[in-house]
């Protein structure tokens, strides 16, 4: 059986890896903490394609450690459990190394599933590496998560892929004894949507079908080969991000026709419920915020409703919240507040918090002026006080600037009045 060129090219070391530089860089976070020897349950949370499985075995060969490999789709407790069980004897192979255990698609595992690692990840027995496509906040039960790092993979850039097509062009030996020219990579990447695996899939099939040594890749040569194959080819990748995008926008943009065209299009060509409802979810706080709180309620409302229910019924209930998140105001207030005040976190650090806003739960606290000149609001008229809540560095500044509408023009009034011209509202 041939190898997939894919799996040819398989990176077996960390700088022979392409991507991720912020992970596995000369500075990146994992790339220190596998070369430190102090590597912690992790998970790897990035579209198909990015190199999860690969940078998992590499982990466990530079860490030298035992290697299991299970898949959240065939794999259930019982196989968990004996994984487990070798690691805690030791399986007569190693006694000081604890073994990695690598799940792929742990997001498909049940809770109780997931239930059966927490032991073993928190005493020790196993350091678990689990790889996901979806948000780990949403499919990956707390407990676990709070025993592991996430991180996270990005899609490869154009730079990187070409990197890669010039790599398998160069180094793999079936592809060299052709002979073949690569000229043009546009469709090529058009093609993989972002995903390594799937460009080098394609390039493979484009080389198979080449029966002539020498001739040259073009973008014209790809494209009439791909429409010859295009089961080979699902809609999985880019196609699913471009439809996604066009109705987060078209709800943004207040058009609810166009919104709920695009939806149709995601509920027919077999989107996961569940993500769908998220990015509502994410939508109707980030674009619509405090210029309708009740949006925010009914994505909520719709996300539990349709987590339930499943298709086909779930199609009514998302046609209801689309409408109704594109047919409200929009405001993106509370997003650029968290926004800003992030990006001057990052840039003042971890200034001090001021002495009367801190508590005093000791003596010893109260007399080092712990809550002192605290005004606590509710003995104020209109149960307020003017107080300085923030660190002197950053005293007065305004990171949040409500919206030009109806209910944030009334917040902006309301501070305006309590706070006068401090903020400038």
């Amino acid at each position: 059986m041939s190898i997939p060129l894919a799996e040819r090219l398989r990176p077996t070391a960390l700088d022979d890896f392409i991507g991720q530089e912020h992970l596995v860089g000369s500075k990146g976070v994992l790339r220190t903490a596998i070369e430190s020897g102090h590597l912690p349950s992790l998970i790897l949370w990035g579209p198909p394609g990015t190199g999860k499985t690969t940078l998992a075995q590499i982990i466990a060969t530079q860490s030298n450690r035992p290697f299991y490999q299970l898949s959240a789709i065939h794999a259930g407790v019982k196989d968990v459990r004996e994984v487990i069980d070798k690691a805690k004897k030791g399986d007569g192979l190693f006694t000081t190394k604890n073994p990695i255990l690598f799940i792929d698609e742990i997001h498909r595992f049940s809770k109780s599933q997931q239930d059966a690692l927490l032991q073993a990840v928190e005493k020790g027995w196993i350091t678990l590496i689990g790889a996901t496509t979806e948000n780990p906040s949403f499919e990956v039960i707390s407990a676990l998560l709070s025993r592991s790092q996430v991180y996270i993979l990005n899609p490869f850039n154009k730079q990187d892929l070409e990197l890669l097509l010039h790599r398998a062009m160069a180094t793999d030996s079936i592809l060299k004894n052709k002979k073949i020219t690569l000229q043009e990579t546009e469709a090529l990447l058009q093609f993989s949507g972002g995903d390594a695996r799937k460009l080098l899939n394609t390039l493979e099939l484009v080389c198979n079908n080449i029966e002539t040594e020498g001739e040259t890749i073009t973008n014209a040569l790809v494209q009439s080969l791909i429409q010859k194959n295009p089961i080979q080819f699902d809609k999985s990748g880019e196609e699913h991000y471009n439809v996604i995008s066009a109705l987060i926008k078209s709800i943004r943009g207040s058009d609810p026709n166009a919104a709920v065209y695009w939806l149709a299009r995601l509920i027919e060509g077999g989107e996961d419920v569940k993500f769908i409802a998220r990015r509502l979810l994410i939508l109707a706080s980030e674009d619509i915020g405090n210029a309708n709180p009740t949006a925010l309620i009914l994505a909520n409302n719709t996300f539990q409703a349709v987590t339930t229910i499943g298709f086909p019924e779930s199609r009514i209930i998302l046609s209801q919240c689309v409408t109704y998140l594109a047919s409200s105001p929009k405001s993106n207030a509370a997003y650029m507040a968290i926004s800003d005040a992030q990006k001057r976190v990052e840039e003042t650090g971890a200034l001090p918090v001021p002495l009367s806003l801190r508590n005093a739960p000791t003596s010893l606290m109260k007399s080092l002026g712990y809550g002192a000149d605290y005004p606590y609001a509710h003995n104020y008229e209109g149960n307020f006080e003017a107080h300085e809540f923030m660190p002197d560095e950053v005293a007065g500044t305004k990171f949040y600037d409500p919206g030009n509408n109806t209910r944030e023009n009334q917040l902006r009034t309301f501070l305006k009045s309590l706070w006068g011209d401090k903020y400038n509202y």
